[in-house]
């Protein structure tokens, strides 16, 4: 059995320590303002059973880095604006780690929903519904 040397709570622990989390009642009230963009970093599966945050832009985590590199050929014009960028994921974990990399990359200012979109859903935050089956 392979040992992990620093497992994703760790991970999770040291970005949280160097970023900026926004409580999902914070989080609720930027949505749709001006200069926000919010980041949905979940896996396309997650947005159809779950629906999605209105407006926001749907970045699979896979392809962060990409996107925001503008020498990138996958770079994304959303990233190249001057935003505060709002990252989420399902609980908080995924987004955690991405602002952390954003961070370190230069994107600023950039901070992550705490819970989630598990935390705005429980907190009755604005949701697209999912796609009908």
């Amino acid at each position: 059995m392979m040992t992990v040397k620093k497992g994703y709570k760790a991970l999770v622990a040291e970005a949280e320590a160097q970023i900026e989390t926004i409580p999902v009642e914070d989080a609720r009230r930027m949505l749709g303002a001006p200069g926000v963009v919010f980041v949905d970093l979940r896996d396309p599966r997650e947005l159809d059973k779950d629906g999605r945050i209105p407006g926001a832009v749907h970045c699979p985590r896979g392809m962060l880095e990409f996107w925001i590199d503008p020498e990138s050929p996958y770079a994304r014009p959303v990233f190249q604006q001057e935003a505060k960028f709002v990252f989420f994921c399902g609980a908080g974990w995924r987004s955690a780690l991405a602002t952390k990399t954003a961070q370190d990359m230069g994107l600023t200012p950039v901070a992550h929903i705490g819970g989630g979109f598990g935390a705005w859903k429980a907190a009755g935050g604005a949701i697209d519904a999912p796609k009908p089956k």
